[in-house]
Formats: structure tokens, sequence, C-alpha cells
């Protein structure tokens, strides 16, 4: 045949992964294989067999493709040839020719399907130059994930560790975590999770061609995030009973959690709650290269019936008897994209929420939902956005359902839900408050007329200090664990005649999503008189004997103070859950930098008891070679200090956390973080 001559033989081919790698922000993935991002170019080495010539001319031609069913139609396939330029809008390819190699540049279209590529020379039959992956581009301007500030692209794509906030408003605690999306192996337990959702196995041709829009990836990741329905990485827990597994309290990491569901052939791992899926989806949006930050709204919502109002009816004892609840928190994430599918104005953040909660087009899934529809009341446009608008708007009104089935209306609150909606701040370990994107300030003119068009009508009556009967509960600031310490129910009279009533004042445990647990504290019904104007101050004591065996790994109590007007039998309810401080580690000596470092580690043991299997954990992104270390310390007696060395080794410069946890059998999730930075 003529066109024998013209066969290209190459004796060998370099991908030149760390040139390639470090261009396209991936060398925290290794060089050990070529990754790369959509509508960047990459360029590789073919080093010919002697004798053969590369005619640089239109008569090369390319393969591109991926998946196992490959089509031009459904963009799993490109054809192109050589080009005297690179095209940023389609694939093509330009060579650059010396005596016996080629360098061979090629660029993706920047709306490519991202995933595991084969790129072929075609010369009638193929040639394979070998393999890529290819990743969503936040560098890359006609991406639809582009974020054109760096600091955000070093803040939401390329950091492998963060702060995940908890608590209450009124004490926000902070959760570090390790994403370490770049840690060895975790790519491929990302793109795992999409080859195991059922839209891949009922129609892997359509899921490839699927995955160039990121609207359509967070949602897969959304639903394959949760066990709920599919092959999914985590199931939800949100009992005490976590004998089979893992408390969700207890993991600080996402690699752990995606190693094991990877290895035990994905089997889900037992057990996360909100704030881990929510960090696991964060981690595996990160690596597939698009924008992510993990949120957190306190006072969130869950509305069972869509009506927006979240009926909550309670017992004398305060146990709520309806469906909808209000969390102390929730977390879910935000990825950041264009929405072509919706009208302009909606693109940028868009909530996706990976914790089961909600059925989604018959999926337990949720989002992605754009932020600024939900400040808008927009409730028809894709996805779920009356679900987390609820979560973040919802108005309350309370119930008391007494034993004889009479029911008394107690007031309610617009400004309960939906609080101090947090992430954490870009480039700094400070708290960045977001409540302003999913809502209009708490009672301004635009907040209600939102709440209009979301056809809200309960709208409660706002009250300052009013006539009638007033209750508060006052706590101090000294609320360590291990102490006894008081809490109070202030009263107060503003009305022109003396009241009798009585008091109830009680402390149970609770966990973050409301649950509650054991009573730890109870002041019976006491009787009292109080004059026009009068105040008066009903003590509790909380002890550590008593509240020890009712708190769970949250530290979290709930106080409530009932107060009855003895004549007319109005109730009245004062409510506040707090949380109890665990003791601080203190990080002694100063790191240096070189090979091996030392966290010098102090804690003090605050309990009025010996506390047993006394445990530190240390990790960090490119610290502890992609695991945690442990170190056992055994016992440590009633308020002793107990120290620990740990010796660990930095893989990696630039600025590191290293992320220390104590736990024992009597308290768990103590945790801190320090900076490092690590010189080359």
């Amino acid at each position: 045949l003529p066109d024998e001559i013209n066969l290209v033989e190459i004796e060998r081919i370099d991908l030149v992964c760390e040139v390639n790698n470090t261009d396209h922000h991936t060398l925290q993935n290794g060089v050990d294989s070529l990754i790369v991002r959509r509508g960047q170019p990459f360029t590789i080495t073919l080093h010919l067999q002697p004798g053969t010539h590369f005619q640089n001319g239109d008569n090369i031609n390319f393969i591109a493709q991926t998946g196992p069913i490959p089509s031009v139609e459904a963009q799993t396939k490109a054809k192109f040839s050589l080009s005297r330029f690179i095209s940023r809008s389609s694939w093509s390819a330009t060579a650059e020719t010396s005596d016996s190699t080629v360098s061979l540049t090629v660029c993706s279209h920047p709306n490519a399907p991202i995933g595991v590529y084969k790129l072929i020379l075609d010369q009638g039959e193929g040639v394979g130059l070998g393999e890529f992956v290819l990743l969503f581009n936040p560098w890359c301007k006609q991406d639809s994930v582009y974020l054109a500030s760096e600091a955000e692209r070093e803040e939401y794509v390329l950091s492998q560790d963060g702060l995940i906030y908890r608590g209450i408003p009124k004490r926000i605690t902070v959760l570090p975590w390790t994403f370490g999306q770049f840690e060895p192996g975790i790519l491929d337990i990302c793109l795992q999770i999409l080859d195991e959702s059922p839209n891949y196995i009922s129609d892997a041709a359509l899921d490839c061609s699927e995955r160039r829009n990121p609207v359509y990836v967070t949602r897969v990741l959304s639903a394959m995030i949760n066990s709920l329905g599919d092959k999914g990485v985590l199931v939800g827990n949100w009992s005490d009973d976590h004998e089979d597994g893992v408390k969700p309290t207890v993991w600080k990491d996402s690699c752990s959690i995606l190693q094991q569901w990877s290895n035990d052939g994905c089997r889900a791992v037992r057990y996360g709650q909100c704030w881990v899926f929510a960090a696991v989806a964060c981690t595996v949006s990160r690596a597939l290269g698009i924008p992510c930050r993990v949120v957190t709204n306190y006072g969130s919502a869950r509305d069972s019936n869509g009506d927006l109002v979240m009926e909550r009816f309670y017992n004398e004892f305060d146990e709520n008897i309806a469906n909808d609840s209000i969390w102390n928190f929730h977390v879910w994430v935000e990825n950041w994209m264009t929405r072509p599918d919706l009208a302009l104005g909606y693109e940028g953040w868009q909530a996706s929420d990976p914790t089961p909660q909600h059925r989604s087009e018959g999926v337990f899934c949720c989002g992605p939902a754009p932020v600024r529809a939900i400040k808008e009341g927009e409730l028809t446009f894709k996805y779920d956005i009356p679900f987390v608008y609820a979560e973040v708007n919802a108005d309350v009104v309370e119930y008391i359902k007494l034993r004889d089935g009479r029911v008394f209306k107690m007031g309610g609150s617009t400004t309960e839900v939906g609080k101090s909606i947090s992430t954490k701040a870009v480039g700094r370990d400070e708290r960045e408050d977001i409540t302003h994107n999913y809502k209009y300030p708490e009672g301004s003119e635009e907040e209600r007329r939102v709440y209009e068009k979301a056809n809200h009508h309960n709208k409660l009556a706002q009250a300052g200090e009013e006539p009638g009967f007033h209750i508060k509960i006052k706590v101090t600031p000294d609320m360590q664990i291990g102490s006894d310490f008081d809490v109070y129910a202030e009263l107060k009279n503003n009305t022109m005649v003396t009241k009798s009533c009585r008091v109830m004042f009680y402390a149970q445990a609770v966990s973050y999503n409301g649950k509650l647990g054991e009573t730890c504290g109870l002041g019976e019904f006491t009787e009292m008189n109080l004059a026009p104007t009068e105040g008066s101050k009903v003590t509790l004591r909380l002890e550590y004997a008593e509240y020890s065996k009712a708190i769970n790994q949250d530290r979290m109590i709930k106080l409530v103070a009932l107060l009855i007007d003895a004549e007319t039998r109005d109730f009245y309810r004062a409510k506040k859950t707090i949380i109890l401080d665990g003791p601080e580690i203190i990080i002694l000596g100063v790191p240096k930098v070189g090979q091996n470092l030392v966290a010098d580690l102090a804690l003090q043991n605050p309990l009025p008891e010996p506390l047993e299997n006394c445990v530190f954990t240390i990790h960090g992104a490119n610290l502890t070679d992609g695991k945690p270390i442990t170190h056992e310390v055994g016992t440590v007696g009633p308020k002793e200090f107990v120290t620990a060395k740990v010796q660990f080794t930095p893989k990696l410069p630039g600025q590191r956390k290293i992320l220390i946890d104590f736990a024992s059998d009597k308290l768990h999730n103590v945790e801190t973080y320090e900076n490092l930075v690590i010189y080359e």
C-alpha cells in the first residue's frame, strides 16, 4: 500500500506529567499520571522509531474518548487533526517536530465531559498515545465553573483543609477538617463514585455524556455521598447507638471515609451526620475541579409538609410531638457554577445538601439550588428550592398540648430559623457570615415581600418588652464540662396586679439535630406570688454527677423554664441550649523546619474522675502521610495534666494545618489545630 510509507512508528511516549500537572494545578495529585483540566492545552513528547518521519500536515488525525461507549454525538468521543493553532473552543492539536521527537500539544473542549480519557493516533488503525484524567477548570473563562479570583481558587479548589462550624449562634464552635482531595488515590475514588451511581449503571453512555455539566455532577454527588437508595458512601445515624460503626463525631478527615468505602467493595461507611456528609461532598467536588465550600445554617428548619410554617406541638415535658423539627445547626455545601438552564442572574453559588432528608425526583439528594433564588423566594427554579428556602426562612408557631387534650398557642418566632449562616473565610481561619446571601435582613421590607411571594401568611407580631408575664433564662460564662454550675430563670410581672404562678425549670440533654435525651436537672413546680412590676429568680444547679450520664458527644444541654399563671392557666415558656466547654489542648514547642517535627501536646482533665483509654490523634494533608497518627496515653487522673510527644514528617512545602484530637471514655471530640509553614 502506498500509505505504508506515511505510518508514524513510535518508540516511546512521554506524558511529561510533572510539567503538565504543574500547569494544570494538579501537581498535588502527584506525577504518576497525567491529570489535566478542560479548555487548557497540555503537551506530550513522542519519540519516533529511527527512519520514521512525521509529516506535519492535516492528514494526521487524533481521537480522544471517554467512557465505555464513546460516541461523537454524545461528546464522549472527539476526532480532530493537526492544525496550525490551538483552538480554545474545540478539541485541537498542534505539533513541533525535531529529528526524532514530536512535541504534541492537545487542548480539550472547555465543555468536554470530565473523566478518564484515551488519546489515540488514528492512522487507519489506532495507536494508543496514553491515558489522562480530565477535570473541570475553574481557571478557564470558557468553563462553566470558572472562578475569577485567585484567592478563592486557592481556598475553594486547592485547599486541603478547612474549618466547619457547629454549635449554636451564641457559641459557635469550630471543627478543623482535612479534606485531603489530593492525597494519593483519592481522585480515583471520586471517579469511582460517579461510576457506581445508578445513572451510570442504567445508562453509561448518557451518564458519561452528562458529566460535562457541573449541575449534573453535583446532583449525582448529592445522591451518592449518602447511602439511601444506592451504593453511596455514608450511612446517616442520628441515634446514640453506633456500636456497629464509627460515631459521626469521631471522623476528622474525608480520606479515611472514602478509602474505607472503596476498599470495602463500595459498602456504605457507618456513620455520618450532616457535617460529615458535607465535608466528604466538599472533598469530592474539589477533587473533580468544582469550587466548593462547607456552609452551616443555625436554627435549620425541616419542613415536613411544605407549608413554610414550622408547627411545633409540645406536651408539658417539652417533647416535640410534630414531624417538623428545627436542628440547632445543619451543614451543607455550596458549589460554584453557571446555570445555563435558568434565567441569567442565578449563576454563582449553588446550595447542595448530601444529607438524606428529602427525596428529589425520587432520589435522596438536594440541589443544586441557586442561593440567589432562595433569597428571592423563586420556589419554582430547579432544584429543591422550597426545601432549602424553608431551612433558612420558615416561621415558627408553637403550641402546648396538655394531658387533657387542651391546646394552647404559646407564641412563636420569625427570627429563630436561618441564623448566622457561616463558612470559612477565604485565606483566613475566620468565620464569614453569609446569611445576607440567603435572605434579606430580618424584618426588612424586602424580606417580608419575599416572604409573601413565597406564600407565607402567619407572620407573628414582634414583641419587645410587653405587658404581661415574662420568663427568661440566664447562664454564666463558666460552663466547663466536669464542673457544677448554676443557671437561672428570671421572672417579671409586668401587670398591674399581683400574680400567683407556678414555675418548672429543667435541663435535658440534646443533640445538635434537636433530638432530646435524658433529663439531667429538674426544679419542680414552685408556687410564688409576684407583686406588680416585681421580678424574681429561680436557680437550677447542674451537677456533673447528673449531667455526665445524660449528655452525648455534642456536649449540649437544653434548658426549659415553664411559667403557669395559677389563675388564667396561661403558659409562658423560655428555653435555651447551652454547650459545655471542652478542655483546651495546648500545643507546646516550636516546630522546627526540616525532616522530623514533634508536636508536644498537653491537656488537663477537667473532670472530678479519671479518664480511661486516652488517645491523641494528629493528622494533616501532606504532613502525616495520608492517615492519622495516634498516640495512646492510657489513664489520666482527675484534674491531672496529660502530655504526649507525637512525631511526624512533612512531605511538601507550604502552609499546612496540623489537626489534633483527644478522645477518651468520658470526653470525646476535643480538637484544635495549628498552622505550620513548611519550608523547602
